[in-house]
This record gives C-alpha cells, sequence and structure tokens, in this order.
C-alpha cells in the first residue's frame, strides 16, 4: 500500500523503501499543482514525459503526491481561517469586556444619582425648578454643556472647542455621558455587524455601535470622513476651512447637507468643527459638533434647509492585534423635529432611526470595503464592487434629488391642475439633460429638452415596508400597467416619452439579468429586461422591451428595517458606468420603528380578496398584529424625459398616472395588510367569502368521488377547516376555467410557489402557458378524458413558472370538479413533488 504523510510531502514508499524528492523535482511539481492542482491521469503521464528529472517516479506516486499536496492547502487554509475568526473573537471579547465595564460604571453612576437623590428628598432640600421635566436629575450631557459657554471663531477659540468635544465625545464613547440600550432586534457576536446601542432618555437621538474591520486606522478613518461615499442621506459636505494643531491634529470648519426622506418635509443642513487627533496609545479620533452662530459668523441660512444640530459625535478608532482595527462610532443629532409634520416627527425623534440609517451604514460600508479588499476579485460583467457601488449611489442620489427637487439643481414648480395631491417639477438646466438622448430597443430615442418630475407622499395603514417593496420589485404589472389604456392616446402624441417602469404598454414578463449583485447588507443591484407591446397606433401594437437598473433595499424581513425602496432607471443594454440616469421609484418609511413590523415567515401572495374577497395567507410567523396597527409614509417620484413644448401634456399625463400608481398601491397595500389575518396566519371568517369556502369543498368532494380517497385531512367538517388545509397541502393543487383558452382561477401556496405567482396575477395566467410543446401535446390529448372520465393521471415532466423558470414533477393529477347541481365548474390539477430545476 501506497502512503504518504500529509506534513512533509517529501517522499513516498516504493516498495517498502523511503525515497525522497529532490528540490528540483518539487520545484517542478510545485509549478504544475499552481496550473493544475488535480491532474488528469493523462496529464500527469504527459508531465512525467516532459519532465526528465521525473521520469524515475510512477504515475501513482505522483498521484499520491498532489492529493497530500492538495490536503496540506486545505489545512492551511483552514488554519488560516481558524487564526481569522480568533482574532474576530478575541477582538469581540475585548469589546464585550469594555462594554461591561462601561455598564458596571453606568450602574455605579445611577446607583450614586439614586443615593444623592433620595438623601435630598428625604430632607426636603429638592426644589423642583422645571415640572415639564421627566427627571429632576440632570444628566451628565446637561452638566458638561451648561460648564461650558460657547467659545468663539478665533483659532485658540476653535481650539477650545475641539477640546471640548473630544472630552465630551469620549464620554459617549466609553463613559456613562449617555444611558446606552442595545438596539432591538441586534445581537453581538463574531458574525455580527457589531454591538448596536441607542439612547435612552438623553436630549435629540442618538446612536452608538462597537464593531472590527479588517482595515488599518488610517484607511478607516479616510473612510468615514468621506461622509457623501457611504451616507446615502448625505448630499454634500464642504470643508471651508483647515487649521493644524500644536500637537499635530487637525480643526476642520464643515458644512453638510443632508437629504429629507420624503417630500412632506425640508431637507436639513448643519455647520460643523471636526476635530482629527491622534492619542498617545496610537488610537485614531475623529470627532464633530455643530458651531453655533456666535462661533462662526459665516453661517447664513439657505434656501429650502433646516438647521440641525450634531451635539458631540464621532470615530474612535484603535489598532487591532493581528491587523485591522476596533472601531467606536456615535451619532448624536438634533434633527429639530418640531418643524415638521407631526406625523414624520417619529422619523426625526427615533434614535432606531438614526443608527440605521448613519451608524450603522457606516460600520456596514467598512465591512464591505475591507471584504472587497481581501476578495479583490471582479464581477460580473467585468465590474468591480466599487464601480457596482457608485452605480447604486448614483440611483440613490438621482432618487434623493427628485424628491427634494433643489432649486440649485435646475428644479421649478409647476402649476397644479387644481388637487395639490401630486406635485410636478421641472429641470431644463444643461446639467440635468446632459447625455440623456439614450436608445431603447425599439428605435426610438429619448432626446430630453426637459426633465419632468412627478412626486407624492401618502400613509399606509398596517403594511410593513419590506412586504409592500418586494410585491411591487416582483409583480411590476400590478402597478405599472395600471388603466394604460387611458395613456395611450396621450403617449403616441407626446412621441419619445416612456412610463417609468413599465415599456408604455402592458408588461407582459420581467427577467433578471446577469448583474444582480448585492452590494451591501439589504442591498441588491440588478439590471432587469421588461417585455412587452406598445400601442403605435389605433390597430398596430409591436414589441417594445426595456431595460432598468434597479436596486431594491430593506426587503429583508428578518432584520431590522425602517425604510425599504425600489429604485429604477431605464438604461441601454449596454450602458457605462458614467451613464446618465434618470431615477424613479418607491420609498416606504415605517413611522413606528419601535415595534417589530415584519417576519422571514411573511408571504407575498395576495388574498384573493382582490378577485372573489377571501383573504387567505401564510403564517405571519412573529408578525404581531395584536400591537396594533402600524403606519408607514410611502413616497413616490417618477422622472421622464420629454421635448419641451410637450411639457404641458407630459404634465397632464404624468399626473394621472402617478395618481393611478397611487390607487393600485393603495389596493395592493390593504390586501398584503395583516388585518386580513388573525395573529395564528389562519383565515379570518370575517372576510373570508362563500365563494372560496364553497370552492375549496368541491374541489375536496370531487376528489373523493373519482380517486376514491381524501385530498385533506381537517380536525373538522367546518369550511374554514377545509379550505385552510387545502391552502396548507404540501403538493400544488390549481384549478383552471373550463374555456377554449383553460386560465388559472385559484392555486394553494404551494401552487403560487410554483408558478411564482399571486392569487392577483393568477388569472393573467394561462394553462397552456406552464408547459412546453411537448406538455401541451400530453394535455391535448388527456383533457378529453378528463371531461369523459372525470380524471386522469399525467406522468412527470417539465413544466415553466411564470417566471420562465423549468419545474420538474413526480407525477399530476387532473380531476373535473363539480358544483352543487352535479355540473363541471373547473378542472383541478396536483403537481406531486415538484421541485425547480
Amino acid at each position: 500500500m501506497m502512503a504518504m504523510s500529509c506534513k512533509d510531502g517529501k517522499g513516498v514508499m516504493d516498495n517498502g523503501k523511503y525515497v525522497r524528492y529532490t528540490p528540483e523535482q518539487v520545484e517542478a511539481l510545485e509549478r504544475v499543482y499552481h496550473e493544475c492542482p488535480k491532474p488528469s491521469s493523462i496529464r500527469r503521464q504527459q508531465l512525467i514525459r516532459d519532465c526528465p528529472i521525473l521520469s524515475n517516479i510512477e504515475t501513482k506516486q505522483i498521484k499520491v503526491w498532489f492529493q497530500n499536496r492538495r490536503c496540506r492547502e486545505k489545512q492551511r487554509k483552514e488554519a488560516s481561517r481558524l487564526q481569522s475568526v480568533n482574532r474576530k473573537l478575541n477582538a469581540m471579547n475585548k469589546l464585550l469586556m469594555e462594554e461591561n465595564d462601561r455598564l458596571q460604571k453606568q450602574v455605579s453612576h445611577l446607583v450614586y444619582e439614586n443615593g444623592h437623590f433620595r438623601q435630598r428628598t428625604q430632607n426636603g432640600a429638592l426644589t423642583l425648578k422645571d415640572s415639564s421635566c421627566e427627571s429632576v436629575v440632570p444628566s451628565s450631557q446637561q452638566l458638561l454643556t451648561s460648564q461650558h459657554p460657547p467659545r468663539d471663531a478665533s483659532p485658540a477659540g476653535l481650539l477650545s472647542i475641539a477640546e471640548e468635544t473630544l472630552t465630551e465625545f469620549f464620554s459617549k464613547a466609553t463613559g456613562t455621558a449617555v444611558e446606552w440600550v442595545q438596539m432591538p432586534g441586534m445581537k453581538p457576536g463574531p458574525d455580527s455587524i457589531g454591538i448596536i446601542s441607542i439612547s435612552h432618555g438623553c436630549t435629540g437621538v442618538a446612536a452608538r455601535a462597537c464593531g472590527l474591520v479588517g482595515l488599518e486606522p488610517t484607511r478607516v478613518s479616510e473612510i468615514l470622513k468621506d461622509r457623501p461615499a457611504w451616507c446615502r442621506d448625505c448630499r454634500a459636505m464642504d470643508v471651508l476651512n483647515v487649521l493644524p494643531t500644536a500637537t499635530g491634529g487637525t480643526i476642520e470648519v464643515l458644512y453638510m447637507q443632508l437629504y429629507a426622506p420624503t417630500t412632506l418635509a425640508v431637507a436639513r443642513d448643519f455647520w460643523l468643527l471636526r476635530y482629527s487627533t491622534v492619542m498617545e496609545d496610537g488610537s485614531l479620533v475623529v470627532c464633530e459638533r455643530s458651531l453655533s452662530s456666535t462661533q462662526n459668523s459665516s453661517m447664513p441660512a439657505v434656501l429650502s434647509f433646516a438647521r440641525g444640530e450634531i451635539l458631540p459625535s464621532g470615530y474612535l478608532i484603535r489598532p487591532c492585534n493581528g491587523g485591522g482595527s476596533l472601531i467606536h462610532i456615535v451619532d448624536h443629532m438634533n434633527l429639530e423635529a418640531w418643524n415638521v409634520p407631526e406625523l414624520l416627527r417619529p422619523l426625526y425623534e427615533s434614535s432606531t432611526v438614526l443608527a440605521q440609517k448613519t451608524t450603522m451604514a457606516a460600520l456596514r460600508h467598512l465591512k464591505q470595503i475591507s471584504q472587497e479588499v481581501s476578495q479583490s476579485s471582479a464581477t460580473n460583467r467585468g465590474r468591480q464592487p466599487a464601480a457596482l457601488r457608485a452605480l447604486s449611489q448614483k440611483l440613490s442620489r438621482g432618487f434623493n434629488e427628485a424628491i427634494n427637487g433643489f432649486s440649485d439643481e435646475g428644479w421649478s414648480l409647476m402649476g397644479t391642475d387644481g388637487v395639490d395631491d401630486v406635485t410636478i417639477l421641472v429641470n431644463s438646466s444643461p446639467d440635468k439633460l446632459l447625455g440623456l438622448n439614450m436608445s431603447f430597443a425599439n428605435g426610438l430615442p429619448s432626446v430630453g429638452h426637459i426633465v419632468l418630475c412627478a412626486k407624492a407622499s401618502m400613509l399606509l395603514e398596517d403594511v410593513p415596508p419590506p412586504i409592500l417593496v418586494r410585491f411591487l420589485r416582483e409583480h411590476r404589472s400590478e402597478w405599472a400597467d395600471c388603466n394604460v389604456e387611458e395613456y395611450s392616446d396621450a403617449a403616441i402624441k407626446i412621441g419619445p416619452c416612456s412610463f417609468p417602469g413599465s415599456p408604455m404598454g402592458n408588461t407582459r414578463s420581467q427577467v433578471t439579468l446577469p448583474l444582480a449583485h448585492t452590494i451591501e447588507h439589504e442591498e441588491l443591484l440588478e439590471v432587469v429586461k421588461l417585455e412587452g407591446v406598445v400601442h403605435c397606433a389605433e390597430d398596430l401594437i409591436m414589441p417594445r422591451d426595456m431595460f432598468l437598473l434597479q436596486l431594491c433595499g430593506g426587503m429583508d424581513e428578518s432584520a431590522v428595517a425602517t425604510c425599504a425602496e425600489l429604485i429604477f432607471a431605464p438604461i441601454d443594454p449596454s450602458f457605462v458606468d458614467d451613464a446618465p440616469l434618470l431615477p424613479s421609484g418607491f420609498r416606504v418609511i415605517c413611522l413606528d420603528s419601535g415595534k417589530e413590523t415584519s417576519s422571514p415567515n411573511r408571504t407575498l401572495d395576495l388574498a384573493s380578496a382582490l378577485e372573489v374577497g377571501s383573504a387567505v395567507g401564510k403564517n405571519f410567523g412573529e408578525y404581531n398584529v395584536a400591537n396594533g396597527s402600524t403606519r408607514s409614509v410611502m413616497t413616490i417620484a417618477f422622472e421622464f424625459a420629454c421635448e419641451s413644448h410637450m411639457q404641458e401634456t407630459v404634465a397632464s399625463v404624468a399626473r394621472q398616472y402617478v395618481r393611478s400608481v397611487i390607487s393600485s398601491v393603495q389596493r395592493v397595500a390593504s390586501v398584503l395588510s395583516p388585518s386580513h389575518l388573525n395573529v395564528n396566519g389562519s383565515i379570518m371568517t370575517s372576510l373570508g367569502t362563500p365563494e372560496a369556502h364553497t370552492l375549496a369543498r368541491w374541489v375536496c368532494h370531487s376528489y373523493r368521488c373519482y380517486l376514491g380517497s381524501e385530498l385533506v385531512e381537517t380536525a373538522g367538517e367546518g369550511s374554514d377547516a377545509i379550505l385552510k388545509s387545502l391552502w396548507h397541502h404540501p403538493d400544488a393543487v390549481l384549478c383552471c376555467s373550463i374555456k377554449a383558452t383553460p386560465v388559472f382561477t385559484f392555486a394553494n401556496q404551494s401552487g403560487l410557489d410554483m408558478l411564482e405567482t399571486t392569487l392577483v396575477s393568477l388569472q393573467d395566467i394561462t394553462l397552456e402557458k406552464i408547459f412546453d410543446d411537448n406538455g401541451r401535446f400530453r394535455l391535448s390529448s388527456q383533457l378529453p378524458q378528463i371531461m369523459q372520465q372525470g380524471f386522469a393521471c399525467l406522468q412527470g415532466g417539465i413544466c415553466l413558472s411564470s417566471m420562465s423558470r423549468p419545474i420538474s414533477y413526480e407525477r399530476a393529477l387532473a380531476w373535473k370538479v363539480l358544483n352543487e347541481e352535479e355540473n363541471a365548474h373547473c378542472i383541478c390539477f396536483m403537481f406531486v413533488n415538484w421541485s425547480f430545476v
């Protein structure tokens, strides 16, 4: 028996004799190994012939050498992986120990304050100066603020402010100045993003994150300072003045602008002082705070912006043993919630929102770059991850610009048609129009003399943002083609203008192309091809395809999400990274951020309430309807490029189109609402119609009559029990009409999963569409037997989903469904043991 230790790899056993490889032989084998780690038998024989120094070695011995070489490589990789995991665990342990020390200090601080309070109460020496305060004991932050009056804008004054900011930042990052509580849904661990905390009972909103990234501290500092590159809400950050300090630090005066998330509020701007320095232990600190008008006289108010305040915040970046950095991030803001509509104040008063949109975004961005640096590999189409991030950033920025409509970007407001539900903006600036004359698949150029934006916001009740946005992404025809006939004639008159998200006609299908790539956590960038038809004249219909670059975010229901969005822009099939884009889309923001609003078990499938009035669905898992309804605000912004002389016509069509989309979204949201289900996800009797219950009873009764067995087992004889059992049947059960071209009218959950559709879209699918030519031939020969005999058994084969994905099934049963009068109502199919190929 021939064997060799994986540890040395330098010898083989030959007839009981130990033979060592020479250095030249090892070098020759190593060269081949790097080219082909697992050579075939022919390749090994060729190797011996090509290398005379290997001529005294048998091919079996060469095979053993390669086996052991792969074994050593695997062991080396596993050891490297374990070392990396061990470093992460040690770093996480260090963070947890520091967090434990901080919590102990906080407990001691609270015990001291409590004892002091009780002593003063007992002595009768406590005076209440402000009855509106929740606590009579001033926080550490309040004490720090009151002890340090404002400084002037001289170098000495700015240095004093910088040192004060540094002290207050440290008291928040590692001390007890803010009472931090763990953010709901975020658990620390070696694979988690980090330790995420939010403030409790402090001025404004605050969030803190502690984590480990595989980047050097100086690189981390450079990335975090470039806020517009990682914070999607940051429109601009300009450095107005730089002042070096005697200790090697840097003081900067900054002006920053943040986008408004909806059309219902104005954007925010800030005047900041940022202080960067190196501590004695080698740690880097970047801290910042807002400047008051007395500290900087050149702080004029800016049109379309409301002034916000950043309280001492920043980043503590420490080198980690073995490489990488340990990071503490603190964000503390006062967003002046008093000057936004009361409905939106939860967005400006929520530390959870701040944590997700800013604090966690910074940490995720660092981790993404660290991962890209370690992998250093290109993605599909040869685009590097940095290029994909830039594309997603361009989509997000363009959508935010459309929502905010800043005048300095060239946007101006058009008059209304008497109703203020949809706002129309026009932009004719050269910067906006540059390069927008793209060509589409049908040859019509999109020559843009103006860009028009139609936008609106609306309130949604009791629908989780991830659920709604995922449905909008996967079922575009439910909203993009709404009342399209109404706009066909107008679209012809408009000429080269297309409705956002639709190929100016009915969308027949959508296909995700290979660019699909995850940019960051909960975010997907993809290219979508919409296949449709366009009405070119009264009796002329021609194919029309559209390609969209699409960004989807916040659709992970298992995560703690407050915002989900779908942003898309028409592109040429061979688009380049710097191609101009006209982003349109939807943004849904939860206004009740403190509640758990989604579950990974939530289904997208709409109830048949939209068609026959019943509502059925999967178990909502942890979705807690009992806690009361949740509210969300949806913002829609669609951009159109058209010729300037058609401005009024396009504006009129855009208003009506957006209103129709709003109506469709409201209709979809009302059925996606969990109020249609009880807490356990079962069917609500009050919403279940007799038609749904009767159909389930007919299907099961006919199955029993023709096949002699029970289709479902129910705990009771009630209609609810039968419908629920049929809905959860493991095999796909589908009913189709008895027509010349049968269409599907009902499917259980497994059937909807198999066809990749919903009960709303089910009736758009014909029976023939899911079979290939062979399947259609076999089906046509079986239909007469089904109608005459009552049932048929179809052998296994392949069918297609609505998204053209092949599906294999073991066998299929078909039977005639009879009504109360024993007349044929429909045909029911059951696909057994189906799976995607």
